[in-house]
């Protein structure tokens, strides 16, 4: 299967939102009790460590993906600020229960987390992380480069996360041109087309699927609804449209990973896709070359995107050395490895990480597997951030009790 974004993972969000204020901790900066030297706005973090220090990094999105090149080159380069670094991975769902007992007691195992949407927020109620943009923002001055339309993505972060990676993602429609004559130009197209080759089009249940997630949230900016923001109230059209639509798909798959094979194998002859679920299963031969993509009409782009987040309590030093990790990981030469096989097309998140300064490997999979309409689409059309979380959790509970009800395989 082929790694995931990161996803919100519904029953979890729901678990943290109903167990916890939904509020902003008063203190973010506080002390735990028993931690180690807290360091504040004012001072008390050297430029860089006295010594070269140790990092561990925890990552809970499949970030490592793309950013683990930018992490090797940090290592080799600055050893004057780390010794080493190490790395693991983990659920987001896990995020809260794993860190919590470390920052509370102040005996810190992780100095790093990189996540989406999901672990940020949870982790934020949870009162997990340094306000590393509003105390030490002068600490991270590449975050002045972020890309135009990345800017509402980055105030996701609020003075928590430093935005690493982003994609407008999409949805637009993959299909086979040996079964789809004339491939879909509305989402009515995509209906009509279903209705008269049933069971041929699918796409995965959203609460484990960015693909499907994605699609789920564009769908009532292409119909019109009257609030794309409100999935109980605004999305009229939306609900009517996936119902009709599902009387002709047959089950709806848990992962966006069966999702490709079913495209992959002939299965289904149409789907909802994003630039990256596109673009580098073909690059890694997962999808076969033949599938081909076309845009909808009124298509507002959905994006995801992923950050890092600096734990409460380090000490002086790892909070110097991590400053540094993350404005260097900022930096267009090192964002540009990002692009990867156009895992999160396009991935960097700061302006000037054009394709020529990332590594070959990842020029060569772009040139031969990118579209010749993805850029200027990307250019052209409207992005919006996804749904805040407790709306997110609402649509995902409404998808599965009307919709994907007794179908989900």
């Amino acid at each position: 299967m082929i790694p995931r974004r990161s996803v919100l993972a519904a029953g979890a969000a729901a678990a943290i939102l109903s167990a916890a204020a939904c509020s902003a901790p008063k203190d973010p900066s506080a002390q735990p009790a028993g931690g180690a030297p807290a360091s504040g706005a004012s001072g008390g973090v050297p430029t860089k460590p006295s010594s070269p220090v140790k990092l561990n990094i925890l990552d809970v999105a499949g970030n490592l993906k793309l950013t683990q090149p930018m992490i090797n080159n940090f290592k080799k380069e600055k050893t004057d600020f780390v010794s080493d670094i190490t790395t693991e991975t983990g659920g987001a769902p896990d995020l809260v229960g794993t860190l919590k007992p470390q920052v509370d007691t102040g005996n810190l195992k992780i100095d790093l987390v990189l996540t989406g949407t999901d672990g940020m927020s949870s982790g934020i109620v949870a009162n997990l992380w340094t306000a590393v943009l509003k105390d030490y923002k002068t600490r991270v001055p590449n975050t002045a480069n972020y890309l135009d339309k990345a800017v509402d993505s980055v105030k996701l972060g609020t003075d928590y996360g430093v935005l690493l990676v982003w994609t407008p993602s999409g949805p637009f429609i993959q299909y086979d041109p040996a079964k789809v004559a004339n491939p879909p130009k509305t989402a009515q197209d995509v209906l009509t087309w279903a209705k008269a080759n049933p069971n041929k089009m699918g796409y995965a249940r959203p609460a484990n699927s960015g693909v499907g997630r994605t699609w789920l949230q564009g769908l009532p900016y292409m119909l019109g609804d009257s609030d794309p923001q409100d999935p109980e109230k605004g999305w009229e059209k939306t609900w009517a449209f996936l119902k009709e639509l599902g009387q002709y798909i047959s089950s709806y798959p848990t992962g966006t990973g069966q999702a490709v094979t079913n495209m992959a194998d002939g299965t289904w002859s149409m789907a909802p896709m994003t630039f990256g679920w596109d673009i580098e299963p073909r690059a890694t031969g997962k999808t076969p070359p033949n599938l081909m993509t076309a845009a909808l009409a009124s298509t507002t782009y959905v994006s995801d995107s992923q950050f890092a987040l600096v734990p409460r309590g380090l000490s002086p030093d790892k909070l110097s050395a991590v400053l540094a990790l993350v404005n260097y990981m900022l930096d267009p030469a090192q964002n540009a490895a990002a692009y990867d096989n156009g895992y999160f097309y396009p991935g960097p998140a700061v302006k000037n990480a054009s394709i020529d300064k990332a590594p070959q490997v990842s020029q060569d999979a772009i040139k031969k597997f990118n579209r010749d309409w993805y850029d200027k689409a990307i250019a052209d059309t409207p992005v919006k951030t996804p749904l805040p979380a407790e709306k997110l959790v609402k649509a995902f509970d409404r998808w599965d009790r009307e919709i994907g009800s007794g179908k989900t395989k």
